[in-house]
């Protein structure tokens, strides 16, 4: 299974992340993780409120 940071990672590349990754890393973050794991969900969160990462989860649909 990926670490958290990898899932991090990909959507900080590619500026999106997908649902699956959001549901990676909800499974993720109820397991163990490490500190490096931690501060790169802390930057994938910045990144969501800074607006430099989309959730596919909240883009509008029509």
């Amino acid at each position: 299974m990926a670490q958290i940071r990898e899932v991090v990672q990909q959507a900080l590349t590619t500026g999106l992340l997908s649902i699956e990754a959001e549901n990676q890393l909800r499974m993720l973050l109820a397991s163990k993780y490490d500190r490096e794991d931690f501060c790169a969900f802390m930057v994938l969160q910045n990144a969501a409120m800074a607006g430099s990462v989309k959730q596919e989860s909240r883009l509008c649909r029509g």
